[in-house]
């Protein structure tokens, strides 16, 4: 026999059930849109902050002949060069020869890798010993730690020594930094 108010009831539950998740659903494209909203905001914030403290309050300060500024209530602003510096992967060549013929080959990070299968363990441990006497071909990465970089274009700029802009991909700009009163 058919128990039609037993079928109803189910069909009942899963229609608030359906809804439910619907609900949730809505729910999520909401929370999805105001992140999408906050992550823009933030991406303008960025830019209005990187434009107030990389050029309006430098110039202003540098055509005042400031660098410093002491404010009333203890804290200070200041306004110092800012560099940066990359090596692309098309200078990387130059960028490397350059260091090497300058005697700053120390900075260039030298790693040597090779990658083993599942369960060649007894080859890995082999290789170790016996690298290309088992005819393994290891991977080459030469590098320079970004901030090694920044900071070596730094000293010599400062020092003022060479340093190739275009292949390291300089910039040099300001910064602003406000320290508060502690």
């Amino acid at each position: 026999m058919i128990d039609f108010e037993k079928d109803q009831q189910q069909v009942m539950s899963k229609t608030e059930n359906i809804q439910s998740l619907a609900d949730q659903v809505e729910r999520l494209e909401s929370l999805q849109k105001r992140l999408e909203l906050q992550q823009e905001n933030l991406k303008n914030t960025k830019k209005e902050f990187e434009h107030l403290s990389g050029e309006v309050i430098p110039t202003m300060m540098s055509e005042m002949g400031l660098s410093h500024l002491k404010l009333i209530d203890g804290s200070s602003v200041d306004v110092k060069p800012h560099y940066s510096a990359n090596i692309s992967v098309a200078n990387r060549e130059a960028a490397f020869n350059w260091l090497r013929n300058n005697g700053l080959g120390d900075i260039i990070k030298n790693e040597i890798s090779v990658s083993f299968g599942r369960n060649e363990d007894n080859k890995a441990a082999d290789y170790a010993a016996l690298a290309q006497e088992r005819g393994y071909q290891p991977t080459q990465k030469l590098k320079v730690e970004p901030m090694t970089l920044k900071a070596l274009v730094r000293e010599r700029i400062e020092a003022g020594k060479e340093m190739p802009t275009e292949i390291f991909n300089v910039f040099i700009g300001n910064k602003t930094t406000i320290k508060r009163k502690q």
